[in-house]
C-alpha cells in the first residue's frame, strides 16, 4: 500500500514558477514509477509527466515540454514537478500517481495509487 499526498500548489501570475511535491508512504516508494496528472473543470484528467522508478527516463505531455520539469528523491520518497513560464491553461488540481510499469506512464490506467491531489491557478 502506498498513500501519496501532494503539496505546492497555488496562485500564480502567467509566467510564474511552481514546484509541487508529493511525499509517498511506505518503504517500497523506489519501485515505482511516478507520474503527475491534471484535471480542470468540466475537463477529463490529463497526463503531465512520467518518471521511471530510477529517474533515468522522463516523458511529457506535449503541452508542457520545455516548460515543467519531473523528478524525484528516491531516499526521501518525493517526486516534484518544476513547473515554469505557467499559463492559465495551466490550471488544474494536480494529482501524482505511483505503478509499477514499464511503459511511459502516460495512462492512468498504468497507475495504482493516488493522491488527493493540490490546486494550482495560474492568472492572466
Amino acid at each position: 500500500q502506498v498513500q501519496l499526498v501532494e503539496s505546492g500548489g497555488g496562485l500564480v501570475q502567467t509566467g510564474g514558477s511552481l514546484r509541487l511535491s508529493c511525499v509517498a508512504s511506505g518503504r517500497t516508494f523506489s519501485r515505482y514509477a511516478m507520474g503527475w496528472f491534471r484535471q480542470a473543470p468540466g475537463k477529463e484528467r490529463e497526463f503531465v509527466a512520467a518518471i521511471s522508478w530510477r529517474g533515468s527516463s522522463t516523458y511529457y505531455a506535449d503541452s508542457v515540454k520545455g516548460r515543467f520539469t519531473i523528478s524525484r528523491d528516491n531516499a526521501k520518497n518525493t517526486v516534484y514537478l518544476q513547473m515554469n513560464n505557467l499559463e492559465p491553461e495551466d490550471t488544474a488540481v494536480y494529482l501524482c500517481a505511483a505503478g509499477i510499469t514499464s511503459n511511459r506512464g502516460s495512462r492512468d490506467r498504468e497507475y495504482d495509487y493516488w493522491g488527493q491531489g493540490t490546486q494550482v491557478t495560474v492568472s492572466s
